[in-house]
């Protein structure tokens, strides 16, 4: 009776030691992705453009990145209420928003950042 006691308690010992293990895996892999979790902005996205005449009307005539193109036209949008109540994904354009999206009166969200990108210059 002895060994098999003496067995349990080796048992408990090991099954204690590999969990300890596995936890400060856990606790060095959490901290690796903390490090890792800090991104660079990529270049291409920061990079300032410059909006023609059309969409200068909107976003104004300075060059900016294409990310603050997009915060602009949205505020634009969510200003002005061009955006379809039902479907939100859908923009109504008004007077200025038609010359950007080539005459179009309703356009997808996703169809837009296609449409304005014609309308930047490098």
């Amino acid at each position: 009776m002895a060994k098999a006691k003496k067995a349990k308690t080796a048992t408990t010992a090991k099954s204690a030691t590999t969990a300890k293990s596995a936890k400060t895996a856990k606790t060095a892999t959490k901290a690796k992705s903390a490090k890792k979790g800090v991104r660079t902005a990529n270049a291409a996205f920061m990079a300032p453009v410059t909006p023609s005449p059309a969409l200068a009307e909107i976003v104004g005539e300075k060059p900016l990145p294409r990310t603050e193109v997009t915060k602009k036209l949205w505020a634009y949008i969510k200003k002005n209420d061009l955006q379809d109540p039902k479907n939100k994904r859908m923009i109504k354009a008004d007077a200025a928003l038609k010359t950007v999206f080539g005459g179009k009166s309703t356009v997808n969200m996703f169809e837009m950042t296609k449409l304005v990108g014609k309308h930047l210059k490098k």
